[in-house]
């Protein structure tokens, strides 16, 4: 793998959307939200990892967040999607990793969940897990990460900067035959009075035609298929409902970068809101509840800003992201892939 200097989107002098970012442009603006990687570089063959998501400091088992996951196109794994969709919440951290190790996640969520203080009797988790194939730069038959790493991806989670790129469980992922990986960006705007966060994180592994702010960008060979996996958090009060709605539009940004959006892709995104008036606390879910929830009438704002962070956070997994050479479980050949060229973009 290589170390050459890379570059956020914005300090090319690109930017995307009008609307303001937050003050790390990231996922973590959303106060509370936390994220941890665990990436795997062994030998000539390992080139994968996992990403956390931590929608409060908390015990999420118990303390849930109303959440809703839109499926764009569904080839691929999604642990957990049958009862977000049943229930609108989910109780667990989000775990981002390989096709091959998402078994192996929920493993690690499980002893996450059963361990932390207040679950004791606890008998079943819904465990939350997304993936992309990264088997063009990793050994995917191997097990990795394993379910150690995967816990070091949760017990490692921080609020603040979020490394991005070839790191987690962008370390092997491939988007548009660049290097992919993981990005995040940010959005701060007003509704009904109020100022809102919506930060969006990537797991960028997908094929197109790649467009940057609206403009081609020229590379050698296009890919097809793939995957991408997004998660939006925000701290406006939103139902589980308009939380879908939400997380519909982030595939207005993955369209907006040239997404081929073919038969073979896999194409997720999860929205859950960290505000503490619609948290499904054990008091509230034992009696009647009233959450106040942003109307419909008022939510196009936020629809605008996450297509803006989706399309910034795809954008930062490709800047972000080094030269890597790997492994291709497919072909059992090395394999290198190239980033970006930070030139290039600088000229458009």
């Amino acid at each position: 793998m290589s170390y050459e200097v890379r570059a956020r989107v914005r300090s090319l002098g690109l930017s995307v959307g009008h609307h303001e970012t937050g003050a790390l442009n990231a996922i973590t603006d959303v106060k509370g939200v936390a994220v941890g990687h665990v990436t795997c570089v062994d030998g000539n063959r390992t080139r994968t990892g996992a990403t956390a998501i931590l929608p409060h400091a908390g015990n999420l088992f118990q303390d849930k967040v109303p959440a809703a996951l839109a499926v764009f196109n569904g080839f691929g794994k999604f642990a957990g999607s049958t009862q977000i969709a049943e229930l609108g919440e989910i109780e667990t951290p989000i775990l981002l990793t390989n096709t091959l190790a998402v078994g192996r996640a929920i493993e690690a969520i499980n002893r996450h969940t059963l361990g932390q203080v207040g679950n004791e009797r606890v008998v079943s988790v819904n465990a939350v897990v997304g993936e992309t194939n990264d088997s063009r730069l990793n050994d995917i038959r191997a097990a990795r990460p394993d379910v150690e790493e995967m816990l070091q991806a949760l017990s490692c989670a921080k609020t603040g900067p979020v490394e991005e790129g070839a790191v987690g469980a962008g370390t092997g992922t491939v988007a548009f035959g660049l290097k992919g990986g993981i990005g995040t960006s940010s959005r701060i705007l007003s509704v009904a009075g109020v100022r809102y966060t919506v930060g969006v994180l990537v797991q960028s592994n997908y094929g197109g035609r790649l467009r940057v702010d609206g403009r081609p960008y020229e590379a050698e060979g296009h890919d097809k298929d793939g995957s991408i996996v997004m998660v939006v958090a925000t701290d406006a009060p939103l139902c589980a409902r308009n939380l879908k709605r939400l997380a519909e539009r982030c595939f207005g940004g993955l369209a907006r970068t040239g997404a081929a959006l073919s038969s073979g892709s896999g194409d997720y995104a999860l929205a859950f809101s960290t505000a503490e008036e619609v948290r499904r606390t054990p008091e509230r879910r034992k009696a009647l509840a009233a959450y106040p929830v942003l109307s419909n009438d008022v939510v196009s704002p936020l629809f605008e800003a996450v297509i803006e962070a989706s399309e910034e956070a795809i954008l930062n997994s490709l800047t972000m992201a080094t030269t890597t050479h790997g492994y291709n479980a497919a072909t059992g050949k090395p394999s290198t892939i190239q980033a970006i060229s930070l030139d290039a973009l600088k000229r458009l």
